[in-house]
């Protein structure tokens, strides 16, 4: 076997030591570069926000006062506030309204119509860990509007975000002008999967937003 050059292998050496440390620095940049997780895209109010809250308006849309709501698709929805970088938004506050199942709302501009066994809003706090969770319906459809319910977030009396929420795979989403003008990565933030669970149905709706 033939003796190994010293010049070379210190040049070999160098060569090693200064393409890990380009490598090094290209991974520490492009660690520095990764983009922060995408805002939740904000959409229309829409006409139905109460004119002025109900007098129980807690997470519990199944019960107004004394009054229990018994149709419907029973569901949870929960999930979490953050913002760009997965910290939690602590006092942020998350509201939600919908119609009934029978599409109506709590509101004058719908006939107030609505079954007064529904509470049709609620707003609750979000925890230390910024979570959120509501007992209330699966949407349904109204109006040729695809099944929804409307979501805010507030923080210290400040607006944070307003959009809707609503059902992958209901078959009402393709021909919904609000759903059809979302982006490809819009929709997928904004609609999520109704999960059977033993008391109804489950959903998750992370929401990310700039405090």
């Amino acid at each position: 076997m033939a003796a190994s050059d010293p010049l070379l292998e210190r040049r070999r050496g160098v060569v090693f030591a200064t393409a890990l440390a380009a490598s090094s620095s290209l991974g520490l940049h492009a660690l520095a570069q990764t983009p922060s997780r995408r805002l939740t895209p904000a959409q229309a109010e829409g006409p139905f926000y109460p004119v002025a809250l109900p007098a129980d308006s807690d997470a519990d849309l199944l019960a107004n006062g004394a009054l229990r709501y018994a149709r419907g698709r029973p569901a949870w929805v929960e999930g979490t506030v953050s913002d760009a970088d997965g910290r939690p938004v602590r006092g942020a506050v998350v509201e939600i309204w919908q119609c009934d199942e029978q599409g109506h709302y709590h509101h004058p501009g719908d006939g107030d119509r609505a079954d007064r066994a529904f509470q049709g809003f609620g707003k609750v706090a979000v925890d230390a860990e910024g979570r959120w969770r509501f007992r209330t319906i699966r949407p349904v459809a109204y109006g040729g509007r695809a099944p929804h319910m409307h979501v805010k977030v507030k923080l210290a009396g400040r607006e944070l975000l307003t959009t809707q929420l609503y059902v992958l795979g209901d078959r009402a989403n393709a021909s919904d002008v609000l759903w059809r003008s979302l982006s490809e990565p819009d929709r997928a933030a904004l609609t999520v999967q109704f999960l059977p669970v033993p008391d109804g149905l489950r959903a998750q709706f992370p929401i990310v937003v700039a405090p």
